[in-house]
């Protein structure tokens, strides 16, 4: 992507481990590269069209001071997270920090720490077949947006389907959504797992009935194989009720593991 990069923004603060760095302050140098799409200020010419940077540096300059932490690290991602949040059009930042004046009693020219933190895509399944099945469906999807570091950017059409596995139970209503997430993939699972509980899912036979069901099916193209997690969905390839409404929203995005389209994948079913 195009990039609009600041580079060592001087800002006076008070970050660090010792008590005095937190009283005194020091100098630090921070650096932002911004991954956005220009194209369209290329041709326009106005401001609108682009990212301001300078309000991008004020920002950083006043969170900044603002804040106070012990490590750089979580100073620099304080930093992304807040230009992600403020700037729609930003995609991605890689933020620098440099501590010229670090207190480690050697002779050195700075200290930095450097971070690149973006916006992932994710793409979740989720069904229903207990209660107000629809309604359910909808307050999950609020609940995704009610998160800060989440939402909701594509939604599929809800599909009445019968059950899989355990089938003496009422047909489940489902759909597909894309989300755009700040939370890595386990951050992501916690969330869900938050709203499920809050939606008073109840796991008592496996493939049974729920009020809510939600899972993470693609998570940009990773590849993850846990106890409690494992991406690309193990049974997605498997379920048409997945693949259906996944298709309406993101037909040609690929499987990283069998690097077929999730059209061909549905139509394998069909």
């Amino acid at each position: 992507m195009d990039q609009i990069k600041i580079k060592r923004l001087e800002v006076f603060a008070k970050h660090g481990v010792l008590t005095e760095e937190n009283v005194l302050g020091q100098k630090f140098l921070i650096s932002a590269t911004l991954y956005c799409d220009t194209k369209k200020a290329g041709k326009s010419d106005q401001l609108e069209d682009s990212v301001n940077y300078a309000a991008v540096a004020k920002l950083i300059e006043e969170e900044t001071k603002q804040e106070t932490f012990c490590l750089l690290e979580r100073l620099a991602w304080h930093l992304a997270k807040k230009i992600l949040l403020t700037f729609s059009q930003i995609e991605k930042v890689d933020i620098e920090i440099e501590k010229p004046w670090a207190p480690v009693m050697l002779p050195l020219d700075t200290v930095s720490v450097c971070i690149s933190r973006g916006w992932n895509t994710a793409y979740l399944s989720i069904g229903s077949n207990l209660g107000e099945k629809k309604d359910n469906l909808l307050q999950a999807i609020r609940l995704l947006n009610e998160d800060p570091l989440t939402k909701v950017t594509k939604q599929s059409s809800f599909i009445e389907t019968e059950p899989v596995g355990y089938t003496e139970q009422d047909d489940f209503l489902n759909a597909a959504l894309e989300i755009k997430t700040l939370r890595t993939p386990e951050e992501l699972l916690e969330l869900i797992h938050t709203i499920e509980q809050e939606l008073k899912r109840v796991r008592k036979i496996h493939w049974g009935p729920r009020t809510i069901d939600l899972d993470i099916i693609l998570f940009n193209d990773q590849i993850i194989q846990k106890d409690d997690l494992i991406i690309p969905h193990i049974e997605m390839t498997n379920r048409l009720f997945v693949l259906e409404p996944l298709c309406e929203i993101a037909p040609y995005v690929i499987h990283p593991v069998l690097h077929e389209s999730v059209l061909a994948l549905k139509q394998k079913l069909l």
